[in-house]
């Protein structure tokens, strides 16, 4: 018995360690790290992003979602006393394959995940000015930044330096990604398993601040829920029927007043109860713990957009494979 247990304490000390170790590895991303190996990796990344939202504003927003999507997804795989992480790493760009099958078929994913097109694009040109050198998990991560400044957001310095997943999860996916349906106290947990605070979670949430949603993601709150404006509510009614299956792919913005603009309209909404998602209203509820936080970025755009970019950066570091782990993928959709 004995010696049961002190295997089994060593196997902890040194599980431990390795997690202790491959945690460290978020120090090795810098925002200088392509300077040398790709200086024209910036200007590259964002014309295609540009010359993509001069096409269709929505791929700004659409850009961002798969950033988000790409780093709440995250698994810790034990095998042989090996340890991978999974998070902003590039694995929502996987398409399935014999041995995996990926997230863009989870349902946080399924008919809404877009821009691979745009990404594939970025990586064909970015492989003509430096083969071999970026990932894709660092396309995303710029072009997210990009699409924001481009639509009139903040600008921040990226850390770069990931590297790019060997696999992909679909039941990670399912489980890690926050629902429109979710609660406050749901949302708050799912952000705090990634270290982020109830302040990131707002500021993030205010990535809504641009975009669509499908009429299947929002139609339960527009029918069922009170704490909704009920000219708001109507007007939503209009181009999503009650019935399931009738209409589910119809769009609507999710900022009902500068959806293609980055300001914090979002927030002004979240007062006015025109959330179009229910945990976008959970956000602002009678006495909330959040409430103070809308407010705040409902009068004082400066601060919310200085918070965005400092969580944006902060979400950024949900465990990135660097140095020798992962790899640098020659195309976003498979591994080597």
């Amino acid at each position: 018995m004995a010696s049961i247990v002190s295997c089994f304490s060593k196997f902890c000390l040194t599980l431990f360690l390795l997690v202790l170790f491959h945690g460290s590895t978020n120090a090795k991303l810098s925002t200088n790290f392509y300077s040398k190996s790709c200086p024209n990796l910036l200007p590259t990344v964002k014309f295609i992003v540009h010359s993509a939202i001069m096409k269709e504003a929505r791929m700004g927003a659409s850009l961002l979602r798969l950033f988000f999507h790409d780093c709440f997804v995250n698994v810790i795989l034990l095998l042989l006393l090996l340890i991978t992480s999974l998070g902003c790493d590039g694995s929502v760009l996987l398409d399935d394959t014999s041995s995996f099958i990926g997230e863009k078929n989870a349902a946080p994913n399924r008919n809404s995940a877009r821009g691979f097109n745009v990404v594939d694009d970025i990586k064909s040109a970015v492989k003509i000015v430096c083969p071999g050198v970026v990932s894709c998990a660092d396309i995303l991560a710029l072009s997210a930044r990009d699409s924001v400044t481009i639509l009139g957001g903040p600008y921040w310095d990226v850390k770069l330096g990931r590297r790019d997943a060997r696999t992909a999860s679909q039941a990670a996916a399912n489980n890690n990604i926050p629902s429109p349906s979710s609660n406050l106290n749901q949302l708050i947990s799912r952000f705090s398993a990634h270290g982020l605070s109830p302040r990131d979670l707002v500021a993030l949430s205010g990535g809504h601040t641009i975009g669509q949603a499908r009429c299947t993601t929002f139609r339960a709150r527009i029918y069922n829920e009170s704490n909704i404006d009920s000219s708001f509510a109507r007007t939503r009614q209009r181009n999503c029927p009650r019935a399931t299956g009738s209409g589910d792919n119809n769009l609507a913005p999710l900022d009902i007043h500068t959806p293609t603009y980055f300001d914090n309209s979002y927030f002004k909404n979240l007062i006015d109860r025109r959330g179009l998602f229910h945990s976008d209203q959970q956000l602002f509820t009678g006495g909330g713990p959040t409430n103070s936080i809308v407010q705040g970025y409902s009068n004082n755009p400066r601060s919310f957009r200085s918070d965005f970019a400092a969580a944006m950066i902060k979400m950024g570091d949900i465990s990135p494979l660097t140095g020798t782990k992962g790899e640098i993928r020659k195309n976003c959709r498979r591994v080597n």
